[in-house]
């Protein structure tokens, strides 16, 4: 079968990555003799050099040379919280960040962390630093303004892993309205809830803008009512949970009769905040999270919860990132499917499975 006929015009350092069927990492190497390519790497780009009639010129030499093979990842750390090692577990970041390093072994990349906490200062300089060391940047959650990561996006490529894409960067993203549309579907129609609450995360989260423009609406349509506002905003962890749910019996408010988290994290804070306090769950109000997090289904209860691909979430982001970076083009906004997972904290009965 013929080879698909290539564009005319001068060959390009894509153009003999194709060829020879590797990456433009493994091009860069051999063209400029590092990291002591594989004999049959360095055999097919030098056969696809040749049948091309390839001639590095400036731009495609500075592009071999400049190349770093390596991708930043930058995440926003928790804040010094009293449920014991929360910060250090991290849950939903370890298991995007699985899933970048895997990608990125698989394309010869490495991968350079950074972290910011929400309160450190100089945080667009210091996620600038990482950027100047990597050939693109992975950021998680909006942890800098639109208009300082369209900045960055304009002198290194950008994936950011949010609700809402940016001008100029590029943006992978779960369901997050498909999500919660599923869940307070759940909770109104097959168990007859009519009061929900929305325990919310970060205030600066696109996600947690998107998981709460959501309920609110899925709420009017199902004709339940939803308390959202100050009183329930929490900040993704289990401490901002428990402290949202003790604020709550602090000021005498009645519950909802269900409790939709921002996160599993969440949900862990205000279900242990709850049974401190005799409220049982799902018996006296339901809970549920939302990431579906390795410790949701061992939790007492079983947390129902929305499952987002978290280890693809963050392999999709690395191949966005490594398609601008080798070839100059990308999806600007990939949406990744979610899955509404019941336990038994919404009121079900226990699954045989256990998922």
């Amino acid at each position: 079968m013929p080879e698909p006929k290539r564009p005319k015009g001068p060959a390009t350092i894509y153009d003999v990555a194709s060829r020879a069927g590797v990456s433009i990492a493994s091009v860069s190497r051999v063209l400029n003799g590092q990291r002591s390519p594989r004999a049959a790497t360095r055999e097919r780009v030098l056969e696809a050099v040749s049948e091309l009639g390839f001639v590095r010129d400036g731009a495609a030499r500075a592009l071999s040379n400049g190349l770093k093979e390596v991708v930043g990842v930058v995440f926003r750390r928790g804040d010094e919280t009293p449920f014991p090692d929360e910060d250090e577990s991290f849950l939903f970041i370890d298991v995007i960040y699985r899933g970048i390093d895997l990608a990125a072994r698989r394309r010869g990349f490495d991968v350079l962390m950074g972290s910011v906490g929400f309160n450190d200062e100089n945080v667009p300089s210091r996620v600038a630093a990482v950027a100047g060391k990597a050939d693109g940047l992975i950021l998680h959650d909006r942890m800098v303004s639109a208009g300082t990561i369209t900045r960055l996006a304009s002198t290194v490529p950008v994936v950011t892993l949010a609700g809402t894409p940016v001008r100029g960067a590029m943006n992978v993203r779960c369901d997050n309205e498909l999500g919660i549309r599923a869940l307070v579907r759940h909770l109104v129609k097959h168990h007859g809830y009519k009061t929900l609450g929305y325990l919310s995360g970060r205030i600066d989260s696109p996600d947690n803008h998107a998981r709460a423009k959501a309920i609110d609406s899925e709420a009017a349509e199902c004709g339940a009512r939803v308390e959202l506002g100050d009183a329930w905003q929490g900040d993704y962890s289990a401490a901002g949970g428990a402290n949202v749910i003790n604020g709550l019996f602090g000021a005498k408010r009645k519950l909802p009769r269900a409790i939709v988290c921002a996160n599993d994290q969440t949900a862990l804070g205000a279900i242990h905040a709850l049974s401190q306090r005799g409220i049982r769950v799902p018996q006296d109000v339901a809970v549920t999270g939302f990431d579906d997090v390795p410790v949701a289904r061992h939790l007492h209860p079983p947390l129902t919860t929305v499952r987002q691909p978290m280890q693809e979430l963050g392999a999709t982001a690395f191949e966005v990132l490594y398609s601008k970076i080798s070839t100059g083009k990308a999806d600007a906004d990939v949406v990744l499917p979610v899955e509404l997972i019941i336990r038994e904290s919404c009121g079900c009965i226990a699954r045989k499975d256990g998922a």
